[in-house]
């Protein structure tokens, strides 16, 4: 019986995506659940997977092809099964399995990734449930490999070792950009050409809270399993204050109406290897340090496996992202629209500072409000930010609502 694939129901904001990877080819065998191709959509990339036994009998679009929510994209012939040749990847799975007596069980794309850097899954430890083989479990196996095994196997394959380019010759390659570059580049672009943007800065100490983190964060961690106490916990927190305070920077414009937001969902930009993207902490008024803590890692952890979903990134009142991250000392981030303001926070340096008269070495931040001028007078931007750092020196106010 022939089965259809189709491609998911993609969320009102989103129109299209395109075919990123096929992982099957016509004639392949393939057992339910195994993956089968990657949609890439202006925000996430979604797999698709087999939905039982069978064959591929053929694919009805090819990478870069663009689809539609619901749209056929490839068939496949249930029950039917390919004979493995002597050789093939099933044949050596199958004997690896044999040889063992142990088998291991493994994700689809683990089992690719360890296929491509010929890594054998024997000798890969599962994070997973029952001891399952994760993608980032191959992915740490091929990081924990010796630069003397590295540059042993380069010397004695011939075949993966690049030759030089002869001197003078300047190599250049032209590659699509990813739909979701693309969308990240259109929506930078419309913010520049349709927002009136200014940025204000101003510091803050963090003494006092890298205090409360040194003194506390291990029974933190042992009170709030899942949870690490960081930095970006309190900033949530005094941030959603000093929204509480402004409603304008908690605002948004639509057409020539301004939408005040009863509630504060604040996004929290993750950068990933297909570009940034920003999860969104719903209702933070009602999050507790801990809360935040652990939403984060967890969004973290989704955005490294490429797991997050449209809607965890849908929405948002305001952004906050951390430069400091990199390394960066100032930066003047830009708006996420529809919101009307987005917070920069970085590197955290110390550097000498007067108080009460006498000049101390202090480990200072440098923060960046970044906000829409034509919803947002300076005075506002300018005391918003102030409230921030007032509750970050000093972090009893963040308790007290003060």
């Amino acid at each position: 019986m022939s089965i259809d694939i189709k491609a998911p129901t993609f969320p009102e904001s989103v129109q299209e995506g395109s075919i990123a990877t096929w992982h099957k080819k016509p004639g392949e065998s393939v057992s339910r659940d195994d993956l089968l191709v990657d949609i890439e959509t202006d925000k996430v990339v979604l797999e698709v997977v087999a939905p039982a036994d069978g064959i591929v009998a053929e694919t009805l679009k090819e990478e870069g092809d663009t689809v539609l929510s619901n749209e056929i994209i490839a068939r496949i012939n249930e029950g039917e099964v390919v004979e493995s040749a002597p050789g093939s990847e099933v044949e050596t799975a199958k004997e690896a399995v044999d040889s063992s007596g142990e088998e291991k069980i493994a994700s689809p794309s683990a089992r690719k990734l360890a296929s491509e850097q010929g890594i054998d899954l024997h000798a890969v430890a599962g994070s997973g449930k029952d001891g399952r083989i994760t993608k980032e479990d191959v992915v740490n196996t091929t990081r924990a490999v010796s630069p003397k095994t590295q540059a042993t196997s380069s010397t004695t394959s011939d075949s993966h070792t690049p030759m030089p380019a002869p001197v003078g010759e300047r190599v250049e390659k032209r590659v699509p950009m990813t739909r979701m570059r693309t969308r990240i580049a259109d929506r930078l672009l419309q913010v520049t050409q349709t927002t009136a943007m200014l940025t204000t800065f101003n510091e803050v100490d963090m003494h006092k809270v890298m205090d409360l983190r040194s003194e506390f964060k291990e029974d933190f961690s042992k009170i709030h399993p899942g949870a690490r106490l960081g930095f970006m916990g309190f900033f949530v927190r005094a941030a959603t204050e000093a929204l509480k305070r402004f409603p304008s920077v908690n605002a948004s414009i639509d057409g020539t109406d301004v939408i005040y937001h009863g509630y504060q969902d604040v996004g929290v930009a993750v950068s990933t290897d297909k570009g940034l993207v920003v999860p969104v902490l719903r209702n933070t008024e009602s999050m507790s340090i801990a809360d935040i803590e652990r939403t984060i890692a967890e969004f973290g952890g989704k955005a490294r496996d490429g797991k997050l979903t449209i809607e965890e990134m849908t929405g948002g009142t305001f952004t906050i992202t951390n430069g400091g991250t990199f390394g960066s000392l100032m930066s003047t981030p830009i708006l996420n629209p529809p919101q009307a303001a987005i917070l920069g926070m970085h590197a955290i340096k110390e550097r000498p500072i007067a108080v009460n008269g006498s000049v101390v070495i202090r480990p200072m931040m440098n923060l960046a409000l970044s906000y829409d001028h034509r919803l947002i007078d300076g005075r506002e931007a300018v005391s918003f930010l102030v409230a921030i750092k007032e509750m970050i020196e000093n972090p009893a106010k963040i308790l007290l609502e003060m």
